[in-house]
């Protein structure tokens, strides 16, 4: 066990290293970042600064450990321009920490545990355009202002449950911004103008749930400062409990255009005092988020309230505490009569009134998803058979409990001037034969259904269709003017035929079961123009990863839109997960006839090319021969071992071996035996015996194989005479018989060989194939045989004389 955890402990010190190796000062390293020289270093539990390269543009460090910013921790940083320390537990930086970051655009401080705000460190951040102070204990900005020296300050973000006063000199130097967001739940003091003098200001989000609870007249002061009919106001984390609640939107009200409320709590009664507040003034939009309704909804006291200048209302995320008990009366009507674009998302609305819908004559666009609408509810909506929604242009109804679709075909219908209808998220598992569609239908979603089959009951008005994430595995049907197609999440396992579809631009088919698509199939298109085709299960065989590497180049009439990562193979299995971008199949598996075919014509050519070399060198006839002198030196040496293991000496029966070419045999036969087998008498004071000779016709053995022969005669001879001539070397025969003979001169102890040229023959006129031959004639006297008859009896005198050789001497 405690090797165990001292292998533990090992493996976890690795990889601390691994990923955060220390700088020679002790602080550790940070290496990720990529080639835009972003550092993204977070979650990475860093308690100090870490050392990045100094070419890094943005330094990401939140959510790490980091409590202490040093003066020396960023230098070299020139030309960071973003700088991320959220969430860290900061509680203390250097005055002088930021002096060396000139170029920096943005910079986040917020989550952290900076209790004083200093403005030396921003005296040097000229170019600071983003500041983000969030959620730090601090209980004011501070004096001087921070941001004297931030005039390209554009987006300022501060404040947190620690905030207790906003001083008129705390904001100076700020003159004008895009974004504004103030945190001041618990402010205690607010001097008037101190936001005043900031103009232009684009959006203001505000967090003022204490002072809108129990200090009107600060929340009030606020209000007047930033709002302007440019600007868009966000309200967060209000509870407005009673008509005193809301006084604070009493004197601005009238200049606020758009007004958005994030997580508020509304009763009766202060619902009924905004809508008075409401009566009559130019609110544009009003957007709520997050609302909860405490009351029961008994707001008729406020029927008179004039919102006709209210051209969009949006409501998501609504609860009701005691639904129960809510009443929604019809005289209700003039909240939502008035609205062009009406949207109430999430509210558990499981009913909307015929007569309200008919009072809705200005609407264009109606967005009631995510409710529990019904088909019956539906209908009761939509007015069934009677005229409703004239000017209605988009509806969105997806995310309901609607089962029937020819139900809602027959009611929108009526909508004449309808060109978007959302209805995905439902449970439609079947579509009808036939429909009918108003005319004007160009786009329709029914994604995330159940269907199963399509059939001609969809529009041929259609130019946007989307029928993701259903169950389908196929789509024929005749759409002429469509342009986009959207077909992802099915079971398709090809791709629609595009006849059907002449304007087609557009087609998604990701996350099916495709296993390839072709340039035909792209070409059957006419005016395809982008295609997303991921995540399906591609089988990567040679054509489709050529023809996908075309397309994911830009080389092809058609833009693969989606990215090249999602396009993965499938099988075969060694490729399976590969990216089919970095898939390169060699010829041997893209082409295996054609690479066959070439390997063997090659191989051929060469076997061609080699065998007349071969032949031209008489590599034949070198192999020939040495297979024969192998096989006749193992008889011989057979033989051999048989007699030492007898104990018997070589039997020599012959005074020397004749090798000649059988056109040289008159020669041999004539003169060479006659004089050489045959006592002389020429010379009679020295009478010589006669020699016995071994020649091939007379003397070797029938029966035997001819190799055997030829090894066992020079063997059993003193000597080996060749009588050389043109004749010679072209005689395979010959060539044995010096190869057998050079062996046993020189392997086996036997004396030289005798040469005998008939004919004069030089060293350069034998053949280079003949090497022994040629290395004999360089350093073997040989004896030539004279033309002239008075030289002849001298020729015969000396042949004696080397053939007799020792023997004579010793006799």
């Amino acid at each position: 066990m405690r090797h165990l955890g001292v292998l533990a402990l090992f493996l976890f010190l690795s990889l601390i290293w691994g990923q955060t190796a220390n700088g020679d000062d002790g602080r550790p390293t940070c290496r990720r970042c990529d080639l835009h020289h972003a550092c993204n270093c977070s979650y990475s539990g860093f308690t100090r600064v870490p050392m990045v390269t100094d070419q890094a543009l943005s330094l990401d460090l939140s959510f790490n450990n980091i409590t202490m910013v040093t003066q020396d921790d960023l230098m070299g940083h020139s030309r960071l321009t973003l700088l991320d320390l959220h969430a860290n537990g900061l509680a203390e930086i250097h005055p002088s920490a930021f002096d060396s970051l000139w170029s920096l655009e943005e910079l986040d401080l917020s989550d952290n545990q900076l209790t004083v705000l200093n403005p030396k460190w921003f005296n040097k951040l000229e170019l600071l355009q983003h500041l983000n102070l969030l959620n730090n204990p601090y209980s004011f900005l501070g004096s001087p202002s921070l941001f004297l020296g931030l005039s390209e300050l554009r987006r300022l973000m501060f404040g947190g449950p620690d905030l207790k006063e906003l001083r008129r000199e705390d904001l100076s130097g700020v003159t004008h911004l895009e974004e504004l967001t103030v945190n001041a739940n618990n402010l205690d003091r607010y001097d008037s103008g101190t936001f005043g003098d900031i103009w232009p200001l684009g959006r203001v989000t505000l967090s003022l749930h204490g002072p809108f609870l129990t200090n009107p007249a600060l929340a009030a002061a606020v209000l007047n400062d930033v709002c302007y009919p440019e600007t868009w106001l966000t309200l967060s984390d209000l509870h407005l409990a009673h008509y005193v609640s809301v006084q604070p939107f009493k004197d601005s009200i009238n200049m606020i255009r758009y007004l958005s409320l994030r997580n508020v709590s509304l009763s009766d009664e202060a619902c009924v005092s905004m809508l008075a507040l409401l009566d009559g003034v130019p609110l544009s939009s009003l957007s709520i988020v997050g609302l909860t309704l405490t009351g029961e909804g008994r707001w008729v006291t406020a029927n008179r309230t004039d919102l006709r200048s209210m051209d969009e209302f949006f409501a998501s995320d609504v609860t009701i505490l005691d639904i129960l008990k809510f009443a929604m009366v019809s005289e209700l009507q003039y909240l939502l009569q008035y609205q062009k674009k009406l949207s109430i998302i999430n509210a558990k609305l499981f009913l909307l009134s015929c007569y309200l819908t008919k009072m809705m004559v200005n609407t264009l666009y109606l967005d009631v998803s995510d409710n529990l609408l019904t088909d019956l509810t539906l209908t009761y909506m939509l007015c069934d058979s009677e005229e409703t929604l004239q000017e209605l242009r988009v509806l969105n109804i997806s995310g309901n409990l609607l089962k029937s679709l020819s139900t809602l075909s027959r009611l929108v219908t009526k909508l004449t001037k309808l060109t978007q209808l959302d209805v995905s998220r439902t449970s439609y598992n079947s579509m009808p034969s036939s429909c009918s569609w108003p005319s004007t239908l160009r786009y329709l979603n029914i994604s995330r259904a159940k269907l199963t089959i399509v059939t001609p009951c969809l529009p041929k008005s259609l130019e946007v269709l989307d029928l993701s994430y259903n169950d389908l595995k196929e789509f024929v049907l005749t759409m002429p003017i469509l342009r986009e197609l959207h077909l992802s999440g099915n079971k398709f396992l090809r791709l629609p035929a595009g006849g059907p579809y002449p304007n087609l631009q557009t087609l998604t088919i990701q996350s099916n079961t495709l296993n390839a698509f072709s340039l035909s199939d792209l070409q059957s298109y006419r005016r395809l123009e982008n295609l997303e085709a991921g995540h399906n299960k591609f089988v990567c065989s040679c054509e489709f990863i050529t023809f996908l590497h075309s397309q994911l180049t830009g080389s092809g009439d058609v833009k693969i839109t989606d990215k090249h990562q999602t396009y993965v193979c499938d099988s075969p299995l060694y490729l399976q997960g590969e990216a089919v971008s970095q898939v390169n199949l060699s010829i041997i598996q893209c082409q295996p006839v054609l690479f066959v075919s070439v390997s063997c014509g090659v191989a051929l050519l060469l076997g061609i090319l080699v065998a007349g070399l071969l032949w031209r060198c008489h590599a034949f006839w070198f192999l020939k021969m040495t297979w024969a002198w192998l096989k006749a030196k193992r008889s011989s040496q057979r033989r051999r071992r048989q007699r030492n293991t007898e104990g018997t000496d070589p039997l020599l029966s012959f005074d020397a071996f004749v090798s000649y070419s059988e056109q040289d045999a008159s020669w041999v036969e004539n003169f060479l035996v006659p004089e050489m087998e045959e006592p002389s008498d020429s010379d009679s004071e020295n009478p010589t015996s006669p020699l016995t000779l071994c020649l091939h016709k007379r003397d070797f053995l029938p029966g035997h194989w001819i190799m055997d022969n030829i090894m066992s005669a020079i063997e059993r001879s003193r000597r080996t005479v060749f009588v050389l001539s043109e004749n010679f070397v072209q005689s395979d025969w010959c060539r044995y018989e010096l190869d057998f003979s050079h062996f046993w001169l020189f392997e086996a102890g036997g004396d030289t060989a005798i040469l005998i040229l008939l004919e004069p023959l030089s060293k350069d006129d034998v053949p280079k194939r003949f090497c022994k031959l040629r290395k004999l004639m360089s350093s073997t006297t040989y004896l030539e045989w004279p033309q002239e008859e008075e030289r002849r009896p001298e020729f015969w005198r000396s042949l004696r004389n080397a053939l007799r050789g020792d023997n004579e001497e010793q006799d």
